[in-house]
């Protein structure tokens, strides 16, 4: 017959289990505490324009969004107006990790593939509706994926609408920009462009170019009302043609490494609040083309010429041969779908 002993004192078989369970408690209590107290994963998000732009706006959203739906996890922090980086190294930093998020202009990435240099050819979209119909088909899509070899990744793209051209004396028939010195961005496109017409394209960065047309170094540029107003260009430049000859838009973009070391559940919800800022700035360059344009012209700083119908065509034909000039970087193809975006 077996005999089971039972301890005299159950208290004593009750106090290791005690001991474990509040350890067990404690490294719990101690994990909290350390999550709690963890800094935020850090995200700058570097651009060039101000804060009441497109640009400006959606950036501001984005981190908004993203902070709502990752409190405590990541801080997303805007430097606007340049305050880190310039629009000719803004990308160099991205691959550098010392920015995370930049959104350069659609010409910036010239370097780095020839496929954009397609929204820079002059007269080639009819308007917003058909850049945006572009941006939204395969075509457009693809081009987001166009640069991954090198290094990043395109996540969306930013409307800031179509450029006019500005000058400190009135452009109305191709002849009148002969010899007058245009800024423009790092582009060959862009720098064809206003060859094509006989006039000197000067490569400078954006944040220089208020400077430039005040001191008059050079006589004009290209840009959106949107820029024209938040730059104040308008104040130095007497005359500004509603010429609608190209787009300026940006593209969203990270760097594979970056993207690659997010939690795959981080990244949706990082890739949606993107989604949902560049919806938000993209209405709010709809609805600053006419605000803008109105404001410059109640300020009667600039006169704002209308083209007629046969005016404008002058540009056209002047201009439009640099699209076979480009052609083969950039694909006929493409240029054939971006064509076919403007009817309806």
């Amino acid at each position: 017959m077996t005999t089971t002993l039972i301890p005299t004192n159950i208290s004593a078989l009750a106090r290791p289990l005690k001991v474990l369970l509040k350890t067990t408690i404690l490294a719990g209590c101690l994990t909290s505490s350390i999550q709690a107290f963890a800094e935020p994963i850090q995200i700058k998000f570097s651009h060039v324009v101000a804060e009441n732009t497109p640009k400006g706006q959606m950036a501001l959203k984005f981190k908004e969004l993203v902070e709502q739906r990752l409190p405590g996890e990541y801080q997303v922090n805007v430097f606007p107006n340049s305050q880190l980086f310039g629009d000719n190294n803004e990308v160099a930093a991205l691959l550098l990790n010392d920015v995370q998020f930049v959104a350069p202009s659609l010409s910036k990435f010239e370097r780095y593939t020839k496929k954009l240099q397609i929204f820079d050819l002059p007269f080639l979209f009819a308007n917003m509706e058909s850049v945006d119909r572009f941006q939204q088909s395969d075509s457009g899509q693809k081009l987001l994926n166009s640069m991954k070899r090198k290094g990043i990744v395109g996540l969306g793209y930013l409307h800031n609408g179509m450029k006019q051209l500005s000058a400190s004396s009135p452009l109305i028939l191709p002849s009148d920009a002969n010899g007058k010195k245009f800024r423009i961005m790092a582009s060959d496109v862009l720098a064809a462009q206003f060859q094509a017409v006989d006039a000197i394209p000067v490569k400078k960065p954006f944040s220089e170019v208020f400077t430039l047309l005040q001191t008059r170094a050079i006589d004009g540029q290209e840009n959106t009302w949107s820029n024209i107003y938040s730059k104040k260009f308008f104040e130095v430049q007497t005359h500004i043609t509603e010429s609608n000859h190209g787009v300026l838009d940006y593209m969203v973009v990270t760097s594979s490494t970056f993207w690659k070391s997010l939690p795959a559940d981080k990244r949706t919800v990082i890739k949606s609040s993107l989604d949902e800022a560049l919806a938000h700035g993209n209405q709010i360059a709809a609805a600053k083309v006419d605000k803008d344009k109105a404001t410059i012209a109640a300020s009667k700083r600039s006169d704002i010429i209308q083209l007629t119908a046969e005016q404008r065509q002058e540009w056209v034909s002047s201009m439009k041969p640099v699209w076979r000039q480009f052609e083969a970087k950039i694909g006929k193809d493409l240029i054939d779908a971006a064509v076919a975006s403007n009817k309806l």
